[in-house]
């Protein structure tokens, strides 16, 4: 074997900052971190019995849609910007924050399986593989991720990531903010709180790097790439749109879940530096509120709220207060 004795290997050096907000990013990230379980999900138990069979099937329906765009999001996503990031604090975020990706696809299986049957999950996930819309989503977004090789596609592939995290996952967070904001499968809607504190924190970060990128180009190819990000997002919106129709078809709820996208999606653009492209009319408070990534006030010892302090608790018995 043959070692090349000219190539200079470099480690990442946390004692300097390299740009002024990865560290920030980093240390924000670390702070937040979660695992499913953590949240006891059998507390959601009694109110899944009595959901009606159309709200079980849009619920399964809705977490199984975001498993897959957790999966595509961890495994090819996050890969796809680290491939042609040079900075290695950058790096390092960047793969925590893949690291994250794989949780939140792992926590939906956590609630499968405390409230369906192991007949029931493969039904489900066999769903993810034949529903149309939700395929084409996964087709459009690879098409980007497996296609980065330079610099002007690396900027399209963080351009795809901010909008999965900052658009196309909230089709799939708006009926569990929409039940859990009455007070139904309320430990589940914690997940979708955790996963969407997250999911702001990815889409803030990379957007600025893709807005940094974006600014090194000159007039004519910031002229290009503005026309294929809207292109991009043109594509994905349009999916997302016939994606809503069939799964929230029979629940009253398209119109809502359509507004609130395009409420996301408007963020998604000032993530990158752009300007919003909807009008957007009122949006459901219920769900609205749910978007708040601020801390939540829980019974500390049963249900973990989005600002829980890690660790595990047990109940206090008498005996724990024997000196």
């Amino acid at each position: 074997m043959i070692f090349s004795l000219n190539r200079i290997h470099k480690a990442v050096n946390w004692n300097n900052e390299d740009d002024g907000f990865t560290q920030a990013f980093w240390e924000q990230n670390v702070k937040q971190f979660w695992l499913p379980e953590e949240i006891s999900v059998s507390k959601d138990i009694k109110v899944w019995a009595e959901l009606r069979d159309e709200d079980k099937e849009l619920y399964k329906k809705v977490l199984a849609g975001l498993t897959l765009l957790d999966t595509k999001q961890g495994n090819n996503g996050v890969p796809s910007m680290m491939s042609l990031t040079e900075n290695l604090q950058r790096k390092a975020v960047l793969s925590f924050m893949g690291t994250m990706e794989e949780i939140h696809a792992k926590s939906y299986s956590s609630i499968f399986m405390t409230l369906l049957s192991k007949v029931e999950i493969d039904e489900l996930f066999q769903w993810i593989e034949t529903e149309p819309t939700l395929q084409k989503k996964a087709d459009l977004i690879l098409a980007q991720y497996e296609n980065t090789t330079d610099n002007k596609s690396l900027y399209l592939s963080m351009v795809t990531s901010v909008f999965l995290e900052s658009f196309l996952f909230y089709s799939g967070f708006f009926f569990p903010l929409y039940l859990a904001g009455q007070g139904k499968m309320v430990a589940s809607g914690e997940i979708i709180s955790l996963i969407l504190r997250d999911e702001s924190l990815h889409g803030k970060y990379i957007g600025l790097l893709a807005q940094e990128i974006f600014d090194g180009f000159n007039e004519g190819d910031k002229k290009e790439l503005k026309e294929r990000a809207y292109s991009i997002f043109e594509s994905l919106m349009e999916n997302e749109i016939n994606y809503t129709n069939g799964i929230y078809e029979h629940s009253g709820l398209v119109d809502e879940v359509v507004d609130f996208l395009k409420y996301n999606a408007n963020r998604a653009l000032n993530n990158l530096g752009f300007e919003d492209y909807y009008k957007v009319g009122n949006i459901n408070p219920i769900v609205l509120n749910g978007l708040s990534v601020e801390t939540k006030t829980h019974d500390f010892f049963s249900t973990k709220g989005n600002g829980y302090q890690k660790g595990i608790y047990e109940e206090l018995e008498d005996e724990d207060f024997i000196v």
